[in-house]
C-alpha cells in the first residue's frame, strides 16, 4: 500500500488501476469481411468506426448457450471484490438473462446488415485496436473463460469462424499506470528523474517486463551521458509495444504483450500468407534495428560484435 500511494502521488490521483479487464483482440487478416460489415450505430460517422458481426436469432441463442456453459478460469477470492459494472465478464452478463447481451454490448439498434437490408437479431462489434487497423478488439467482451474456450466460443461469431487471437481476454487483479497519459516515450514520469518499467507500465509478460526494464535503464544511462533518448524502431517487437504503451492517443488503456497486431503493416502491397507475412515483419524489424544501432555508437560501442 505504501508503494502504491507513492506511485499515485507521482503520476496523479486516478492514474493507477487495480483491475485488468480486457477483451480478446483478433488479427484483422483472419476476419471474414464477406460477413462483417463496417457501420456505426445510427450512421454517426460517414465511415463506420466498427466492424459488426450480425447474428440471426438461432445463431445468437446457440452462442449464448455456449458462452454460459463454457469453462471459466477459477477466480481467487480477491478478484470478487470491486468488480464494477463495466468490468463484468460477458458470460456473467449472459447469465442474468437470455437477452441481456442483446440489449447490452450486442444490441443491434441502428445497424443494418447489407446482406439482408434488415436489422440483425444481435451484433457483436469489433473496434480497431490501432491506427493501422491490423488488430480488432471484441467490444464489451471482457471474459473469464479459459483460453481454449474463448477460441471455441468466439469462433461461433459470424465472420470470426477463422479468427486468430493476438490476445485472449483476461480478468484478474493487476496494478498498472495509465502509461499513455502519465509517462513519456522513455517510460519517464515527465518533470522527474523517475522511470517505471515492467508490469506497472502495462507491458505485460515476463520477457516484455525484462525488456522494458532494460530500455528504461538504457534511457537513464543516455540521460547521464547527455545522449539523445533511445527510441527503438516501431517495426520491432519492443519498439511497437512501447509505442502503443506511450501513445497519448490511446484511450481506455489496458496492459498488452508483444504481438504482431502492434507492428505497422507492410507497405510493399504484396499479399502474403500468415507465415510469410510474419517472416517479412521479422526481416524488416532486424534490418531496421541494425540500422538504428549503427546511428547510436555512443550507446552501442560493440557494434558488429556478438550481442
Amino acid at each position: 500500500p505504501a508503494l502504491s500511494e507513492a506511485v499515485l502521488e507521482l503520476v496523479g490521483g486516478s492514474s493507477l488501476s487495480f483491475f485488468d479487464a480486457a477483451a480478446p483482440i483478433v488479427d484483422a487478416e483472419s476476419l471474414d469481411r464477406s460477413v462483417l460489415f463496417r457501420q456505426s450505430r445510427y450512421g454517426e460517422a460517414e465511415v463506420g468506426d466498427y466492424l459488426n458481426a450480425p447474428f440471426t436469432k438461432e445463431e445468437y441463442e446457440a452462442f449464448i448457450d455456449a458462452l454460459v456453459a463454457a469453462d471459466r478460469v477459477v477466480l481467487k477470492d480477491f478478484e470478487h471484490g470491486g468488480l464494477f459494472q463495466a468490468c463484468q465478464p460477458a458470460e456473467e452478463v449472459a447469465r442474468t438473462g437470455r437477452d441481456a447481451l442483446r440489449f447490452g454490448a450486442m444490441k443491434p439498434v441502428g445497424l443494418t446488415d447489407p446482406r439482408t437490408g434488415r436489422r440483425p437479431w444481435a451484433a457483436l462489434q469489433l473496434r480497431a485496436e490501432n491506427r493501422e487497423g491490423t488488430a480488432y478488439n471484441l467490444v464489451g467482451f471482457q471474459t473469464n473463460l479459459t483460453f481454449g474456450e474463448q477460441k471455441r466460443v468466439f469462433h461461433m461469431v459470424p465472420g470470426l469462424q477463422n479468427a486468430e487471437f493476438f490476445r485472449y481476454g483476461v480478468m484478474h487483479r493487476n496494478t498498472f499506470v495509465d502509461a499513455p497519459h502519465v509517462l513519456d516515450s522513455t517510460f519517464a514520469v515527465p518533470g522527474t528523474q523517475v522511470r517505471l518499467a515492467g508490469q506497472i507500465t502495462g507491458t505485460e509478460g515476463y520477457t516484455e517486463a525484462i525488456a522494458s526494464g532494460l530500455l528504461a535503464a538504457l534511457n537513464t544511462y543516455a540521460d547521464l551521458i547527455g545522449a539523445a533518448p533511445v527510441a527503438l524502431p516501431k517495426t520491432g517487437a519492443l519498439g511497437a509495444l512501447v509505442a502503443y504503451a506511450t501513445d497519448p492517443a490511446t484511450e481506455d488503456y489496458q496492459p498488452m504483450h508483444v504481438n504482431f497486431g502492434l507492428v505497422p503493416p507492410l507497405e510493399d502491397g504484396v499479399r502474403r500468407g500468415k507465415r510469410d507475412r510474419y517472416r517479412a515483419y521479422a526481416d524488416r524489424a532486424l534490418a531496421d534495428f541494425e540500422a538504428y544501432l549503427a546511428t547510436r555508437v555512443e550507446l552501442f560501442p560493440m557494434k558488429g560484435a556478438s550481442r
